[in-house]
């Protein structure tokens, strides 16, 4: 079976509130900014990378100590895909977004209100783990 690795980040925003960003993609579901890591790519790197390519936010500071990940499978070309996501935390100022092509909605939204939009259970739990880990840290 095929395994493919990603990475990706929680990106978040702190005023008298923390808000998560959240990104629609093309096919509807929610999600947070991630994708394939390329060749020479550190985890860390393809995160920042990433969060630029589809929501063009660079300022951005990875919050040491949280790193989670997240296992799925789908349906690729070749067949059932093992799909692999580490996530940071990735705290930003930036309330801009520009989206890429490859999605069609963004929202900032506060803990419960990202928890009941996110689509997958997976990317539920690796929510709640960050705002516990945000609760529990003072930045």
């Amino acid at each position: 079976m095929p395994i493919e690795k990603s990475a990706g980040a929680i990106v978040f925003r702190r005023n008298e509130e923390i808000k998560y960003l959240l990104i629609q993609y093309q096919r509807g579901h929610w999600e947070f900014p991630r994708g394939l890591i390329e060749k020479g790519e550190s985890l860390e790197d393809t995160a920042r990378r990433e969060i630029k390519e589809e929501v063009d936010i660079e300022k951005i500071n990875l919050i040491p100590g949280f790193k989670e990940w997240i296992k799925f499978f789908f349906k690729g070309r070749e067949g059932k895909v093992m799909k692999i996501v580490t996530f940071f935390l990735a705290q930003t100022e930036t309330e801009k977004v520009k989206l890429s092509y490859e999605h069609k909605d963004y929202l900032w939204l506060p803990y419960q209100e990202a928890i009941n939009r996110l689509t997958f259970k997976e990317s539920k739990g690796v929510l709640k783990k960050a705002n516990d880990f945000l609760s529990r840290k003072s930045l």
